[in-house]
């Protein structure tokens, strides 16, 4: 790891790469089907022009651990707006913040096929950069969130989907978030950090009492090095406020008479071969990290409702 992508040390003298290792895992069985299968009459077309999706069982399974029915879900860089959607799906109500306007236009179009589907939640997401967006929000939904899930971009290391034609082979297309500059998708990996923090400190108040934090994280590789994304992400949620209670992961393969079932695009494929061929021991990722946090005790919480039997029993569910 170069110096530039060092995990930096927490208020308590640790790395993230410490605190990965000291907290309690859970697996979660989230590749069981496809991703295309996951979205299949759930998710516009549209959707899947998006170069970084979460997995729809990521999400689910989140709403369903963290979550009551009638709770308030949030996704502060929302993209086509799965966590939304799976949530409405779910009888939670959810607000989601998404950058790029054509995102928004996915995101609202996927929150409206969830209505005429019957989903009995309802949500919003609403245009603008999460840095500002979200003190927006404060006067509405202010110590109300139970559950924010939400990922980090993860600047030019997305693979995009490929197509082949006779005339130009097999090349990348939907490989980009979008082209304003001021995405934080664009930025160098310190600046997409210290962007983030900042996102996550502007939702701490909108966190009820014993409301959670989970943020879908996975290491990449950039110019043949593996950057611990991961860690470095909590790092940022650390330096935001947030006190890390969990470690989930999250698989990326399916799960079959007890073997990984690798769900592997072709451009990662491509990847590690030409990786091995070049002598690293590269392997392909099967999993994502899901970072569990609450907020620190020595943060200043923000008014909010009373504590309910649901917020209770996320409560015990998170410390396991």
């Amino acid at each position: 790891m170069s110096p530039q992508h060092t995990p930096s040390r927490s208020s308590h003298g640790q790395r993230g790469s410490d605190l990965l290792g000291e907290l309690p895992v859970t697996v979660w069985p989230t590749a069981q089907q496809i991703a295309k299968t996951q979205r299949a009459g759930r998710y516009v077309p549209d959707s899947h022009a998006h170069p970084a999706k979460m997995m729809p069982a990521i999400a689910r399974h989140a709403i369903a651990t963290f979550t009551a029915p009638g709770d308030l879900v949030g996704d502060p860089m929302c993209g086509i707006g799965t966590t939304l959607v799976e949530a409405v799906h779910a009888g939670r109500d959810a607000v989601g913040v998404e950058y790029e306007h054509r995102w928004v236009r996915v995101a609202q179009a996927n929150l409206d096929l969830a209505g005429s589907l019957g989903a009995p939640g309802a949500g919003r997401v609403v245009h603008g950069d999460a840095r500002r967006a979200i003190a927006d929000l404060g006067e509405t939904y202010a110590g109300r969130v139970a559950l924010v899930l939400t990922s980090p971009p993860y600047g030019p290391s997305v693979h995009g989907h490929v197509t082949s034609d006779r005339a130009n082979g097999v090349h990348k297309v939907n490989d980009v978030y979008g082209h304003d500059r001021g995405n934080l998708a664009h930025h160098r990996i310190p600046a997409l950090l210290e962007g983030f923090t900042e996102i996550l400190r502007g939702t701490i108040p909108l966190l009820r009492p014993g409301g959670v934090v989970a943020i879908t994280t996975r290491p990449f590789r950039h110019d043949g090095q593996l950057i611990d994304f991961p860690s470095l992400t909590l790092d940022a949620a650390v330096a935001a406020g947030l006190e890390p209670v969990q470690r989930c992961v999250a698989l990326l393969a399916g799960i079959r008479d007890g073997r990984l079932v690798p769900r592997s695009s072709f451009f990662q494929l491509d990847y590690i071969r030409k990786l091995r061929d070049r002598g690293v021991p590269a392997w392909v990722i099967a999993h994502e990290d899901v970072l569990i946090l609450r907020r620190s005790p020595n943060i200043h919480a923000t008014a909010g409702p009373r504590t309910t039997k649901s917020e209770a029993a996320a409560s015990r569910r998170c410390s396991r």
